[in-house]
């Protein structure tokens, strides 16, 4: 089982603070008007094309997109970006609640011809009440995930190539029909951490991923979806979301993260601490307790830190290290059966070369990757450094991804 390596693209805004805001948003935990944030990196479609074609070039597999009021739609934004790239996969996210299954099997099929088969699918069944009523989504918490089964049901059913009945609570569809199943059909990607969540990844999806908690936290994870996926007669496989402060010496990189805290006063962590804790998210209850709002003793296991999880929502936690210890921390996930890994870091460019000239370079020498594509070639970093990335840079932390 190798490693399967994957970057973000900020669709939202990037930069370098430890805030959690948006290109679009005032500061991201009121979120009550929309207007452009001085310091953040707006996501154009050229500095997108920037990340993807760095990515490429590092030898990341895909790039994860998000979904939500705060960013660009993921399926028009990546479909641009199949144009600019030559081989990088696109992990596309997306709510089952707003939109129609087979109106979103028919979107995969074209999406798979236009960029050569480069679809990855990341179903968001969706925490945020406020954000999921944006969207006209009024179901609650556990019928948001029954509505997630029934639609990744159908989902399947009409990529099949013949019509395709189905009779459920949340759908009703009769003849449904890709006409031209998608070749190759997408890994379908979802998470959930919740008792209703278990059920849905082990029927119906290809890789379910987990947050980045403690090792033997994540064990646990792993051992409930494999139990109940063995019981569904399937094999899932298993996948972390992390960011990462990746540097050429360990001091240098908890340097950065403690930059990352310095501008942060107590009133900005107790207002993102009480929006966040409004979650009906199971995973972003997890992610808060990881650190309790304080902080002391955010080191939480060896090279994990839950800093980020102080301002942000989603993925709250980051490994951070010297290159090699990086990459000791992503082995030790990978002997756990973790196969992928969804990185980011802040700003995404400049951290996708820290990470991609430092750490995948050990993963490599170790045996942890696939001897497929070489990273594409480019210029030489000097002194072992990102010319694109000084020493320190901090770090943006948007909300939501």
């Amino acid at each position: 089982m190798s490693v399967h390596l994957h970057w973000f693209l900020p669709t939202g805004g990037d930069g370098r603070t430890l805030v959690d805001r948006h290109a679009y948003t005032d500061g991201g935990i009121r979120r009550d008007r929309i207007t452009p944030v001085s310091g953040v990196r707006a996501p154009d479609i050229e500095y997108l094309a920037q990340i993807a074609k760095a990515a490429e070039q590092l030898g990341f597999e895909a790039v994860l997109t998000p979904t939500g009021t705060w960013c660009e739609d993921a399926w028009l934004t990546t479909v641009a970006l199949t144009q600019v790239t030559e081989r990088l996969k696109f992990l596309v996210a997306f709510r089952p609640g707003v939109i129609s299954p087979v109106l979103a099997a028919q979107m995969a099929a074209t999406y798979q011809r236009i960029s050569r088969g480069r679809l990855l699918l990341n179903v968001v069944t969706g925490g945020d009440s406020t954000d999921q009523k944006r969207f006209g989504d009024h179901l609650g918490h556990d019928r948001r995930y029954a509505r997630t089964d029934e639609f990744l049901q159908i989902v399947r059913g009409v990529w099949g190539g013949r019509p395709f009945d189905f009779q459920g609570e949340h759908y009703q569809v009769e003849g449904g029909l890709t006409a031209l199943p998608p070749d190759p059909l997408p890994q379908i990607f979802f998470g959930g951490s919740s008792a209703a969540a278990g059920p849905v990844a082990a029927r119906n999806v290809d890789v379910y991923l987990t947050w980045g908690e403690p090792p033997e936290e994540v064990k646990q994870k792993i051992d409930w979806i494999r139990g109940l996926a063995e019981q569904e007669g399937r094999t899932v496989r298993f996948g972390i979301r992390l960011h990462t402060i990746s540097r050429d010496s360990s001091k240098e990189a908890w340097a950065t993260a403690g930059r990352l805290l310095d501008d942060l006063d107590p009133e900005t962590v107790t207002a993102a601490q009480q929006a966040l804790g409004k979650s009906e998210s199971v995973g972003q209850q997890r992610m808060l307790a990881l650190h309790g709002g304080s902080r002391d003793k955010l080191e939480i296991s060896p090279n994990l830190w839950a800093g980020v999880g102080l301002v942000r929502g989603g993925a709250g936690t980051a490994l951070v290290g010297s290159h090699a210890e990086v990459a000791d921390r992503i082995e030790e996930y990978h002997s756990l059966g973790i196969e992928h890994f969804v990185l980011s870091g802040y700003p995404h460019l400049e951290e996708a070369y820290w990470f991609g000239e430092g750490v995948r370079p050990e993963l490599a020498a170790r045996g942890l990757l696939d001897a497929g594509p070489a990273p594409l070639d480019g210029v030489p970093a000097a002194n072992g450094r990102p010319a694109s990335a000084p020493g320190g840079a901090p770090l943006l932390i948007a909300g939501g991804r």
